[in-house]
């Protein structure tokens, strides 16, 4: 009888809480909703002031304006603004305003470095000699950009090169030979060749390359511009470190005199970034005899020739290295891709055919598409093998209305059924074994429950339920979170199967749709911190980074999946990081052991961060924390020291939004 009266009543107790359950869902709608139509009103002001900016009455009025960039300032910094306040916002305009910052009138003031640095350069001598190839295929070039271009290399530090020249103009653009053969006149370093006929892009560089004597081949385009230091920084990464890979950070221009800017600096390489896009680009600097390997380009590539022979490349070389200063300058005009993906839309095509033949190469099954935020950016889905078991752990203390809301996203939208939840019990009330009861007829949730010999531990609580999970897959999972997306296991599991991927971390958003997290930078804000953190839900951040596939030193474990062999190799969560940084901690073991951590936007959940735990409020968590910093860094100061390699030295440590410093 009693017990009959006690399931009654928890029963009862447990169709109370889903009831309040549905009430708090159905007032988050609401809240959501009157944060989509204030986001609404937001985008329509930004809209009317695109519009305003493109209109003839401000173009009129320009030379009134102060600020030459004022429009770009204000389209750019508009969301930034929004979050981060006026002293941020201008900080952010003054100090990393690539317009403000350099802006040389001619070619003559952007070619002069000081000096000193010029007589150092050309007095260098390198154990390698380094003879570099300088590849550009010509065709209609303004008389202007040629100049311009062949000027840049002329000038260089570095003396040890010779630029190669194949011309698959037309007859109305018979004056690129005079100039070339003026310049040949004047530098015996420049080689030309007419061709009979436009071969395209790809057979036009071939044409360049069979020209070539070099030790190393530098691709560059018609109109761009190499930094004065871009040869001599190349062969002295050569020699240094045995590179047979090289590539730079990068920036945009117009023409001369109006500024350089969309300074891109890069990560180091990702073989995840570069199937995603060509981050890589320009400037592309390898050993010639590494095109017996690969092969030189190949014309049924056209508009993405650079991203399949890259990707070719990139899997045959040795030493691949990034030099992270801007020494490639990449021209915009109404035709470029730098300007227009759509200026070229055949690009789009040959450049998901690139990534396809890739992985095919490598052995990889999966799909290639355009992703939903550039067409030039590509989404791929991995074919997934079998239908393994993945264990979800979820600790758990209490808070039995953000456990249900899990459990239910869970259950209700996941499309991947192959999968047990084990949830973690850490010392909570009655009322929350009242609701375990009300789970016992699932037979894919299991309780198992962890009794602390003293207080709060998070490694520890996850490593017991380690013990406990059946499947190859372990995804560690917070009770305060989400799910959104229903292929949210798919998303991750098809990374995670690789045998070179050790772990995937997901995308989360705070409830009011700004990113919670989007993969974690080292040595950001002291120790690590959130990428794009409190940036809209919307925003691709720093070049698409916040938006696409991609590999990354450390994701949260708020969502992670880790396969469990890797777990138990690296020997699971540190327990003497309780609280703080276990997470870190552990993608920098599976780091060690040479597998990659994977970030991925398409698995996206909502976190309702710490509500579980709490926030760090008394002198005992204070000091418990300072204490994990301190063990942290000592276990990862070298890497620390040497920054993140998928981030950039350029950009900043105080900010998690990849603003410049």
């Amino acid at each position: 009888m009693n017990n009959n009266s006690n399931n009654i009543l928890s029963e009862q107790k447990y169709n109370e809480l889903l009831r309040e359950n549905e009430k708090l869902k159905a007032e988050n709608t609401k809240l959501r909703a009157k944060l989509a139509v204030q986001n609404n009103k937001y985008i329509t002001v930004s809209n009317d002031l695109n519009t305003a900016l493109n209109s003839f009455s401000w173009k009129i009025t320009k030379p009134i304006r102060a600020i030459s960039s004022f429009k770009s300032v204000i389209a750019k910094g508009l969301f930034f603004f929004k979050h981060h306040g006026l002293k941020a916002t201008l900080v952010r305009i003054f100090k990393n305003n690539p317009h403000i910052k350099y802006k040389p009138k001619d070619f003559d003031e952007y070619n002069r470095i000081p000096d000193s640095v010029r007589k150092r350069q050309e007095a260098a001598t390198f154990t390698q000699d380094i003879k570099f190839s300088v590849i550009v295929p010509l065709f209609n070039t303004p008389e202007n950009y040629l100049k311009e271009m062949i000027e840049s290399v002329r000038t260089q530090t570095y003396k040890n090169w010779e630029l190669c020249l194949a011309d698959g103009s037309d007859g109305e653009h018979s004056y690129i030979e005079s100039i070339i053969n003026e310049y040949k006149n004047q530098d015996e370093r420049i080689k030309y060749r007419k061709l009979e006929k436009n071969l395209g892009i790809s057979e036009n560089t071939n044409a360049c390359i069979d020209m070539a004597t070099g030790d190393y081949i530098a691709l560059f385009d018609h109109d761009d511009l190499l930094h004065p230091s871009a040869l001599y920084e190349y062969a002295k990464v050569i020699n240094d470190k045995q590179a047979d890979f090289i590539y730079c950070d990068e920036d945009k221009f117009t023409n001369l005199g109006k500024g350089f800017f969309d300074a891109h600096f890069k990560p180091d390489f990702a073989v995840d970034n570069l199937r995603s896009n060509n981050y890589i680009c320009h400037f592309t600097v390898f050993k010639k005899s590494l095109l017996d390997k690969a092969g030189k380009f190949r014309k049924e590539f056209d508009g993405s020739q650079d991203h399949d022979i890259i990707l070719r490349l990139t899997e045959k070389a040795e030493r691949i290295e990034h030099i992270p200063k801007i020494l490639y300058h990449w021209r915009v005009s109404s035709v470029s891709v730098a300007s227009d993906p759509y200026a070229k839309p055949y690009t789009i095509q040959a450049g998901i055919n690139a990534v396809a033949e890739h992985l095919e190469r490598v052995g990889l099954k999966g799909t290639v598409s355009s992703s939903p935020i550039h067409p030039n950016i590509y989404r791929i889905k991995y074919e997934i093998k079998d239908n393994p078991l993945v264990s979800i752990l979820i600790p758990n203390y209490n808070h039995v209305e953000e456990l249900s809301l899990c459990i239910n996203s869970i259950l209700q939208k996941s499309t991947y059924q192959n999968y047990e939840i084990i949830i973690i019990e850490n010392n909570s009330n009655a009322e929350t074994f009242e609701y375990y009861e009300s789970l016992k007829d699932n037979p894919k949730i299991r309780v198992v429950v962890y009794k602390p010999e003293a207080g709060f531990n998070y490694s520890a609580i996850n490593n017991f339920g380690a013990k406990y999970a059946s499947g190859d897959y372990i995804l560690l999972l917070n009770n305060d979170v989400e799910i959104i997306s229903p292929e949210w296991i798919e998303e991750m599991l098809m990374f995670c199967q690789r045998d070179d991927v050790g772990a995937v971390g997901a995308k989360l958003y705070y409830p009011d749709d700004t990113i919670q997290h989007a993969g974690v930078i080292l040595g950001v804000l002291t120790l690590a911190g959130h990428a794009f953190k409190n940036l809209p839900r919307n925003s691709n951040g720093y070049f698409g980074r916040a938006s696409y596939q991609q590999d990354l030193s450390a994701c949260t474990a708020a969502c992670l999946m880790i396969k469990k062999s890797v777990f138990e190799e690296v020997g699971g969560f540190d327990e003497d990081l309780a609280v703080a940084f276990n997470d870190i901690d552990l993608c920098m073991k599976i780091r060690k052991k040479d597998y990659l951590i994977v970030f991925t936007p398409y698995a996206e959940l909502y976190h309702y961060e710490s509500q579980s735990r709490g926030i760090e409020d008394t002198p005992e968590k204070r000091e418990r924390f300072s204490g994990e910093i301190q063990l942290f860094r000592k276990k990862w100061q070298a890497e620390l020291d040497k920054g993140d390699p998928y981030y950039n030295p350029n950009l900043t440590l105080d900010r998690e939004d990849f603003s410049f410093k």
